[in-house]
């Protein structure tokens, strides 16, 4: 495929135009929205959540956890692993805290996380999931799954909703 081309003028004049190629630039952010849900119960925790990415044949990407990793010589990393799925997927290889990908724990609200293009540009074109997991203390667990083509095109997504621990998730590209 070619790319386009433009043509630029100096000096205002036809005869000085150079043909520049213009690529056709792909989103350069993937924002993932996520609803965690007020709960009533006797005792709320808020929930340990973990984002990663699938493709089959290819190993799990985890973009972002978020649990509580202020706790006392890192002990809020020995319940990172009631986020079974993740926790199977690739959560029980990284060291913690894990730059750039991990974080605290959310409240209750709509949340949003941005995923730029370096972080997610390791990826091969394709068809992928974002795999949303919430898990709480005195509480349940529940697993989200959104498909999603990459590299995204600016305004398609996708969305899904939970039932307890997480309402809804969504992606778009920006």
């Amino acid at each position: 495929m070619q790319p386009a081309t433009r043509t630029i003028l100096i000096g205002g004049t036809l005869s000085a135009a150079l043909a520049v190629p213009v690529l056709a630039a792909a989103p350069a952010t993937m924002d993932v929205t996520v609803t965690i849900p007020q709960l009533k119960v006797a005792e709320y925790h808020k929930p340990y959540v973990a984002f990663w990415v699938e493709k089959a044949g290819a190993p799990a990407k985890t973009v972002a956890v978020w649990y509580d990793h202020d706790m006392k010589a890192n002990e809020g990393t020995k319940w990172l692993r009631d986020v079974r799925q993740w926790w199977r997927a690739s959560g029980r290889s990284m060291t913690f805290p894990a730059n750039g990908i991990t974080g605290a724990t959310r409240a209750p609200g709509t949340h949003k996380i941005s995923f730029s293009r370096a972080q997610l540009g390791a990826l091969a074109a394709g068809e992928y999931v974002l795999v949303v997991e919430a898990a709480r203390e005195v509480g349940g667990r529940e697993l989200l799954r959104i498909p999603f083509t990459w590299p995204g095109k600016a305004g398609a997504g996708g969305r899904a909703a939970g039932k307890t621990e997480l309402g809804t998730v969504s992606v778009a590209f920006r």
